[in-house]
């Protein structure tokens, strides 16, 4: 039936590790600095762009951290100490039917976009750095259209096509090689959170605003900093020891 305090264990070092996993995935769930500024550099001024953002982000924060209440509390208060991970898959319960088929297409339809925005920087990235070191390389550089019939011309580029095929592939064989949800989830949170979403914004805001060391704004950020790195490397190592748990058992 669950408690209070959480799923159930045996053990305290069990409990520990539970923590860490859901520490970790929590840190998965939140960051997007990635696509940040990738969104902030197509939006038009007036009003100022980083006001604009600012707005969308704390309602982007607020309208997430409800949903995500909502998922985990309604979860647990529904199937206890044998919640899933995944509440779509992880059960044998499937009725009815047409419910959890209409949730999945909504999770594919979300998936489809969100991993095009989230991999357009390292797309980008790439394509530019091997494009500026082989500038003569036809294979790399050259465009060509194509006409499908009744559709309107698209622009094509050889190695746009074979390394992002490449690279959906390769992460769809890495992800089924790794079939535990939450654990996986927790092992990419505790990796990027902390530099990605704590320590570059706070080392640019520094260089910024021209932060002096050793002043008391200057001491707050560098303790949140370190307090954030220590959370984001608990819940990777927890995470990381649920893959072996599950793997071994």
């Amino acid at each position: 039936m669950g408690s209070f305090s959480g799923v159930s264990t045996t053990t305290s070092i069990e409990k520990m590790w539970l923590v860490a996993q859901a520490l970790g995935d929590i840190a998965f769930a939140y960051p997007y600095s990635l696509i940040l500024i990738e969104i902030q550099d197509t939006l038009k001024s007036p009003p100022p762009a980083n006001q604009t953002m600012k707005k969308a982000s704390t309602m982007s924060i607020i309208t997430t951290t409800i949903f995500y209440l909502f998922c985990g509390g309604f979860g647990y208060a529904a199937f206890g100490d044998n919640t899933p991970g995944n509440l779509l898959t992880g059960f044998g319960f499937y009725e009815p039917y047409w419910l959890i088929d209409l949730a999945n297409a909504f999770i594919v339809i979300h998936l489809v976009g969100g991993y095009q925005v989230y991999s357009q920087p390292i797309f980008a990235h790439f394509e530019k750095w091997i494009c500026e070191k082989f500038p003569e390389n036809g294979f790399l550089n050259n465009e060509f259209f194509l006409k499908p019939p009744l559709m309107p011309a698209f622009r094509w580029n050889p190695l746009r096509l074979c390394f992002r095929t490449v690279y959906v592939v390769s992460v769809t064989a890495i992800a089924m090689s790794f079939p535990y949800f939450n654990q996986v989830l927790g092992v990419i949170g505790g990796v990027i959170f902390w530099p990605l979403t704590i320590y570059f914004p706070v080392e640019m805001y520094f260089k910024q605003m021209n932060i002096e060391a050793w002043t008391r704004k200057w001491v707050m950020l560098r303790v949140f900093s370190y307090v954030c790195f220590i959370v984001s490397t608990f819940g990777l190592v927890g995470s990381i020891q649920g893959i072996i748990s599950a793997k071994l058992s």
